[in-house]
């Protein structure tokens, strides 16, 4: 396996759609007040650049990732998305949730962060099949 023959553009674009998605749904008006709740927060976090550098970078990580195992000239756009569906339910959330259950975090921190980590990852899987 080699890391040249993987297509950055596309890693790059699916790294910043999850971010953009995140963006989108802790806004208040989608999950956002579910989350503060299940949370215990009372207030508005500071925002800090380090979280946002971070959490790209993060994406980035899972981008990489994601594109290795859909790195076949056979991947199309639906293989794409339910690979990262899979991923993304199947790994991401379903390790968020047995950890959420050891923490005692309310069914709500499950449902909106998981359900963050499977479309976000589906979507990743999308881009990522559909720009080979």
């Amino acid at each position: 396996m080699t890391f040249a023959i993987l297509n950055v553009s596309a890693i790059l674009t699916a790294a910043l759609s999850a971010f953009a998605l995140g963006a989108l749904w802790y806004a208040p008006f989608v999950f956002g007040a579910v989350w503060k709740r299940a949370n215990g927060f009372t207030t508005d976090p500071p925002p800090r650049a380090t979280i946002f550098l971070l959490t790209f970078f993060f994406n980035l990580v899972m981008a990489v990732n994601l594109a290795i195992f859909l790195n076949s000239p056979k991947t199309t756009t639906a293989f794409g998305a339910a690979a990262g569906f899979a991923a993304g339910l199947g790994w991401a959330a379903m390790g968020l949730a047995i950890v959420a259950l050891f923490e005692r975090r309310p069914w709500s921190y499950i449902l909106v962060n998981g359900g963050y980590l499977a479309v976000a990852l589906t979507l990743m899987g999308t881009i990522l099949g559909a720009w080979r």
